[in-house]
């Protein structure tokens, strides 16, 4: 199974071969590798664990208006007619100057064992609204009451789709998946002039994936990792090395993130008690300075889940792959 998924790590760059490495087009999380369920609905009930993830962006720092974003998910296994599923619900509010948009989800995922690994198969159903507010804005004394310009608070609501698949090993794993796949188009109403605002999400493509390498130091080992996202016109991709340092049921994180043409990105985390804290910062590589760049907070927990006998839950730390 090594040989397969370094094939797909191959086939799926050189389809994205052709296509520039541009800015960030949807909502990019520095610390992916923690937030698999926010890329990919197959991730939900994936290990055997209850598993609840939250993490806060600040980019662009010192810029004004700057993205500021949140999100919150949890996921869980079940059994359902001796076959196992999974099952899972997020949140996310991202505010970018008079923008404000929200999605929220629902997944579910279907288990399938093959050899040592497990296949989930699985589908996303939620809504996304994006809303406006121009109540601050100050266009000057000629352009103040323009009637091209909206004066209220407007938003606009849509169905939201995504479909993934997700394939785990305990040396490696491999996801691929597609958000926004009904392209919803939001209206925000009309403005004076009879004319309406709309925008159009373009759908997104995913693929993600990770190896986990043991050094002859037992404490220690390396985890390489990768995340390509496009929405078929620019492509994104962010390569990761991290080293783990495991001792007394505790974790140190250390590591590096590079995407080419975009940012470095530092990243440190611990896990102490079945709690895992990560920070990160990314320095853009771009005019934009490294002073300027995004720091990222996530805090995850995972807890052995037993809906079937009436010993009492166990709680364990986490471990990635």
């Amino acid at each position: 199974m090594n040989r397969f998924f370094f094939i797909c790590i191959l086939t799926t760059l050189a389809l994205f071969s052709s296509s520039k490495v541009k800015a960030q087009f949807d909502v990019h999380f520095n610390q992916y590798w923690d937030l698999k369920g926010f890329y990919n609905p197959a991730w939900a009930g994936q290990t055997d664990k209850l598993n609840i993830s939250g993490t806060y962006s600040m980019q662009l720092m010192n810029f004004t208006h700057a993205p500021r974003s949140m999100y919150f998910g949890a996921d869980m296994p079940f059994s359902l007619f001796n076959k196992k599923h999974g099952a899972g619900a997020g949140f996310f509010n991202e505010g970018i100057g008079l923008f404000r948009n929200q999605r929220v989800w629902l997944q579910y995922s279907y288990k399938h064992q093959i050899k040592k690994g497990r296949l989930g198969i699985g589908a996303q159903l939620g809504f996304i609204n994006v809303s406006f507010d121009p109540t601050n804005i100050y266009l000057g004394e000629e352009q103040q009451n323009d009637p091209a310009f909206p004066t209220d608070q407007q938003s606009g609501m849509g169905l939201d789709l995504g479909i993934g698949g997700f394939y785990s090993h305990p040396k490696f794993y491999v996801g691929f998946s597609g958000q926004h796949l009904t392209a919803p188009t939001l209206e925000f109403g009309t403005t004076d002039t009879g004319a309406t605002s709309r925008i159009k999400i373009d759908p997104m493509l995913y693929f993600t994936g990770g190896y986990n390498i043991q050094t002859r130091n037992p404490l220690v080992s390396i985890q390489p990792s990768l995340l390509l996202q496009s929405d078929l016109n620019k492509v994104r991709v962010d390569m990761t090395g991290r080293v783990l340092y495991t001792f007394n049921e505790r974790v140190l994180i250390g590591g590096l993130t590079y995407s080419p043409g975009v940012s470095f990105t530092i990243i440190l985390g611990a896990t102490i008690r079945g709690i895992t804290v990560g920070y990160s910062y990314e320095a853009y590589t771009s005019k934009i300075g490294i002073g300027n760049g995004s720091h990222d907070l996530i805090v995850s927990y995972a807890m052995d889940i037993n809906l079937f006998k009436k010993s009492k839950n166990k709680h364990k730390s986490i471990r990635i792959l």
